[in-house]
């Protein structure tokens, strides 16, 4: 009789969790079970702290009966996917025709030097990372950033100077609290 030993870095859902994941799964035919990756991602990225690692990806895949190579795929295409840990707010600005036509490629340059990081990177401090995104939904209002679930919209450097330090305020307000 053998004895299966768990490995404490091993990422895994709670058994309140798990629940919720195995719903997800049988609302798919058998052999289609695929199809509720990105929803388990998102779970995975929730519950994992705010990024897929190459051992929660592992996982999802495991769960799913899929290669991790195709769970990989689908975590590194789409924007709304963190695989490297993020800062404690996460920047995202619009980089489509119609935001670059008012500006955006601007702003990213400017969020670049006043963050001292490139895109895809995190301040010194972990407060920010800057990402791009391809379309945020709001051509028209741009140039736009998403920050959470919140969007800013018809930005200028001077917009984006205040919201920064307004997020600085509200985070660490927040972390002293």
């Amino acid at each position: 009789m053998s004895t299966e030993v768990l490995d404490e870095n091993k990422p895994q859902f709670s058994p309140e969790r798990m629940v919720e994941v195995q719903r997800i799964i049988n609302q798919f035919p058998e052999g289609k079970h695929k199809s509720a990756l990105i929803r388990l991602l998102h779970m995975a990225e929730e519950d994992f702290g705010g990024w897929l690692s190459v051992p929660t990806m592992n996982y999802v895949a495991e769960i799913l009966n899929i290669q991790p190579i195709e769970v990989y795929e689908v975590a590194t295409f789409y924007t709304m996917f963190n695989v490297d840990k993020p800062g404690n707010i996460v920047l995202e600005v619009c980089r489509t025709g119609p935001c670059m036509l008012v500006g955006s490629d601007q702003l990213i340059d400017h969020l670049k030097q006043k963050l001292n990081v490139e895109v895809g990177g995190t301040s010194a401090d972990g407060m920010f990372t800057l990402k791009t995104a391809e379309c945020l939904g709001a051509c028209g209002y741009g140039p736009m950033l998403q920050c959470g679930k919140h969007f800013h919209e018809h930005l200028t450097n001077e917009k984006v100077d205040a919201l920064l330090d307004k997020l600085r305020t509200e985070h660490s307000t927040s972390s002293n609290a």
